[in-house]
């Protein structure tokens, strides 16, 4: 449902309380008393047939009484009333209900019961539902506290949205203090409707929110938040900590909410791919509330350290180093200048240890010459307590130095009591960050850093891939559905290398004996050490009686080695299916690394790609890092990135470098193979050797019949090929398809080729080119959300030329889409922009689009003229001199 009615959530004109009382310390007390003292400007009406008054006002028996329907309910009754009293809400015409009732459910069958219940009650209204077993929704700004919470926060321009109510609750107890404001608190419960995504679509368009703090323990609607995810977070800081990162506390966070927890690597990938920022502890949330409130953006992740204690200096060092932080290396003018101001006995390099005796003048001039020093991207100023100096002179003194510092970024912690929390209010005052310990500081630096690196990501345009790639999935499918047919579930090994040959991965050629003497004649023609296999789907590992590779040189010891295999697994496993020998040249390449690409189905997330150190030892080495398909080159470096191998791949010593692209290019592969067959539930390839480069010695693949569609298991929905349609316009041979990421040079290059008058028309402002930033909002969507089709030279002509663009921009709910179109002049009068217009709204009718609609200024008569020609009912607006509102309302066939 997304964010439909979600405003009555959040802003209502009057609330109901179904149960409220006035038995003290009852639930329906607290709501009572929190909604009335949170200044709420509407009425509130209690409902109880066993009182007669709630707080001095007259209490209703039930919902046909109230003398006006409520935008909101919230409702805190007996578990059995609970799906009757919404369907009388949404009957009488109520738009949201907050249930704060535990214990509706106790089983998994219980639950899912209870969820289609109330949806169903919920259904006739549109009614949303947040909850059951929630502590409830604030909203400070409009006087909201629909909650039982023990604190009523102040407002702010944060919003924090979590699963556990008592997590909500924690926060509130957190920011009194700390003087830190939401615009937002919301306790999702149970989450039988309103989730993470309804509210991430909500809260990244809502102008009272700066900063989005998450708290997870599990995720339903996996693409719908992955979407919502990827737009909050282009927009505003979305932070989150997950919980149940292991096994245990998973299986309890699934207990807890009704819902089951994924791999925690998984997780922390989904994330990393829709650029939030995940942090470990409810702490550091805290600590990313306070951060994220100054509006700190340093520029990297050299950090310089100035102390007043050595000891302390290292903590914050050890920590930094720790999280993947840098040291600034202080510049020679620096040291100059800060010989110049420091006593005799200082550290001469960072940390800057100033000695212990440290005035706050002195504190003042060692910030600005670091402020100044073009390695130092940010300060991190630390002080221990002494006898000799003040420290709330040394926070005066980094106060005034940080306000000259022209923005520069500055964290502090002043360590101890009372003069130290003195110090520290004084700084945070000051919009300076001050933490309570150098370790918490130095986390702080590279939450900000991981940040700004997330945001880096989003915007990064991925390079084309190296080389063509038109992968045999007739072939792939002939070969699944073979398996499929005579009930098995793995492929044999040359059956997978023949899977990984129709996606163009290179693999050792491998050759089948069907007996004995087959097999040495096999090796007779490959004229040297070969590896021989059983061939058999009973028998899938190396460890595995028979499946053990075994280098041999001669057609005799072939010959031999095969019956003895033959016998030792007839021996051992009657009946098992054996088809024959695989003979391949045994493979020499010293300088090859030896890696690992796997590809698994999340319960969660669908299908991840596996990446990391391969061989015998991969599962020892543990270096491995996981993706989400769909993948393209940028993607799958930065998977590569993640390793340790990455090191060796660079090349050390002797060892020449290997072919980074060829490695990632298998994965952009494999990602595509798994993407396309939803029959695929494991793939190893190990070992993939990598040198100049890859080869794939040995692979596995696992299928099972399914029921969906490919793309329907996929957290990130891929890129529509379905979609491409070669088209012959004005004679020439051109291609409609959807954008893509490495379009944006193309995309630039079309619109700079744009008049000034073309591009006032079609963007509303007069601008000279397409930034970086804007260029990869138009090429990097997510096509779930998103439609851009484009009419472009054919792949394969470089370079790529755009010639015209048509883009829909679809509201959360699905209902709604933008449109807009321009084509180059090259093409205009041809029918270019009739062509890109109509497939998008054929696209759009197919998607259940409901309605297209355009502003057009007035004076842009090309484009009136093609609205009406395509259907558009273009009328003005009243108050609207200059633009014409232009919608077409769409007859819905739904595409999944």
């Amino acid at each position: 449902m997304s964010i439909r009615n979600l405003q009555y959530l959040f802003r209502p004109k009057s609330i109901a309380v179904l149960g409220a009382s006035d038995t003290a310390g009852s639930l329906g007390a607290v709501l009572m008393k929190n909604l009335l003292d949170g200044n709420f400007s509407g009425p509130v009406m209690p409902l109880n047939p066993r009182h007669r008054t709630v707080n001095g006002m007259k209490a209703f028996d039930s919902v046909s009484e109230l003398p006006t329907v409520p935008d909101l309910a919230v409702i805190a009754t007996p578990p059995k009333t609970v799906p009757r009293l919404v369907a009388e809400l949404s009957k009488a015409g109520t738009r949201a209900v907050i249930v704060i009732t535990t214990g509706l459910a106790r089983t998994s069958e219980e639950r899912s019961a209870l969820r289609q219940a109330l949806l169903d009650a919920a259904r006739p209204g549109l009614l949303r539902i947040v909850g059951p077993n929630c502590l409830g929704v604030l909203a400070p700004p409009a006087g909201l506290n629909a909650s039982f919470a023990h604190r009523s926060p102040a407002a702010g321009k944060i919003a924090f949205i979590a699963q556990s109510g008592a997590v909500v609750a924690s926060m509130l107890d957190w920011a009194q203090p700390q003087n830190v404001g939401f615009s937002h608190l919301v306790s999702l419960g149970d989450m039988v409707d309103v989730d993470f995504g309804d509210l991430l679509d909500y809260l990244a368009t809502d102008p009272q929110t700066t900063a989005i703090l998450l708290y997870i323990e599990s995720v339903s609607h996996v693409r719908k938040f992955m979407s919502a995810a990827r737009a909050a977070a282009r927009m505003k800081p979305v932070i989150v900590v997950k919980a149940g990162r292991h096994a245990e506390s998973a299986r309890a966070a699934a207990s807890h909410t009704g819902a089951l927890a994924g791999t925690d690597d998984v997780y922390d990938a989904a994330f990393r791919r829709a650029g939030v920022l995940r942090v470990m502890t409810l702490q550091e949330l805290f600590d990313a509330v306070e951060i994220l409130a100054m509006g700190l953006h340093p520029a990297g992740d050299r950090l310089a350290v100035v102390t007043n204690g050595g000891g302390i200096g290292v903590l914050a060092t050890d920590e930094l180093i720790d999280r993947g932080g840098r040291l600034a290396a202080l510049s020679p003018n620096s040291i100059e200048r800060l010989n110049a101001v420091l006593p005799p006995t200082w550290s001469r390099s960072n940390p800057v240890d100033m000695v212990g005796d440290a005035p706050g003048s002195r504190y003042g001039h060692v910030l600005k010459v670091l402020a100044e020093d073009p390695n130092v991207d940010a300060v991190l100023v630390l002080n221990c307590p002494t006898a000799i100096a003040s420290a709330k002179e040394a926070a005066q003194a980094v106060a005034e130095a940080a306000a000259a510092c022209n923005n520069h970024t500055v964290l502090t912690s002043w360590l101890g009591e009372g003069s130290a929390r003195e110090a520290r209010e004084f700084l945070a005052a000051r919009r300076i960050p001050s933490m309570e310990t150098p370790e918490q500081a130095a986390r702080a630096f590279m939450q900000l850093v991981r940040y700004r690196r997330s945001q880096s990501l989003l915007l990064e345009t991925p390079a084309s891939l190296p080389e063509a790639f038109n992968p045999d999935r007739r072939r792939a499918r002939a070969i699944f559905q073979k398996v499929l047919d005579e009930g098995r579930a793995w492929l044999t090994e040359p059956e997978a290398k023949a899977v990984l040959t129709a996606y163009a991965i290179p693999v050792v050629s491998t050759l089948v004996a069907h007996d004995a003497d087959e097999a040495a004649r096999l090796a007779r023609g490959i004229g040297g050490p070969v590896a021989l296999k059983i061939v058999s789907p009973d028998i899938l590992h190396k460890s595995d009686v028979g499946g053990v590779e075994l280098d041999i040189t001669g057609p005799d010891a072939v010959r031999e080695a095969a019956r003895q295999m033959f016998d030792r697994v007839c021996a051992s496993r009657p009946g098992a299916s054996i088809q024959g020998f695989s003979v391949q040249p045994t493979i020499r390449r010293p300088h090859a690394l030896e890696l690992f690409v796997g590809a698994t189905e999340d319960p969660r997330f669908g299908p991840v790609i596996l990446f990391g150190h391969g061989g015998a030892a991969a599962e020892q080495i543990d270096d491995t890092t996981i993706g989400l398909p769909p993948l393209n080159m940028h993607l799958a470096c930065e998977m590569i990135e993640r390793t340790r191998v990455l090191r060796l791949l660079k090349g050390f010593r002797n060892w020449p470098p290997a072919n980074i692209d060829a490695v990632a290019l298998t994965l952009v592969k494999v990602a595509q193979l798994v993407s396309d067959f939803a029959e695929i539930t494991e793939l190893d390839v190990n070992p993939l050797l990598a040198d100049e480069a890859v080869l794939a010695l040995d692979a596995r693949i696992r299928v099972t019949p399914v029921s969906c569609g490919a793309v329907d298991r996929l957290a990130i929905r891929p890129y529509p090929k379905e979609l491409e349609a070669p088209v012959v316009l004005d004679g020439r041979h051109l291609l409609v398809r959807p954008i893509r990421p490495e379009d944006e040079s193309a995309l630039q290059a079309a619109v700079e080729g744009l008049t000034q008058q073309e591009i006032r028309l079609r963007f509303f402002a007069p601008i000279k080119t397409l930034t970086h930033a804007t260029a990869a909002r138009f090429t990097q969507i997510d096509y779930d959300r998103e439609m851009a089709l484009v009419l472009a030279t054919p792949d394969g002509e470089a370079p790529t030329a755009i010639l015209g663009f048509a883009q829909l921009s679809l509201d959360p709910n699905i209902e709604r889409a933008e449109y807009a179109v321009f084509v180059c002049h090259n093409m205009q009068g041809k029918g270019a922009a009739t062509l890109l217009s109509r497939r998008l709204i054929d696209y759009a009718s197919r998607r259940g689009i409901r309605e297209i609609y355009a502003d057009i200024l007035r004076n842009n008569t090309r484009m009136l003229k093609l609205a009406r020609e395509l259907g558009f009912d273009c009328t003005s607006e009243p108050n609207e001199r200059e633009s014409v509102h232009a919608t077409l309302l769409l007859r819905q066939a739904r595409l999944r």
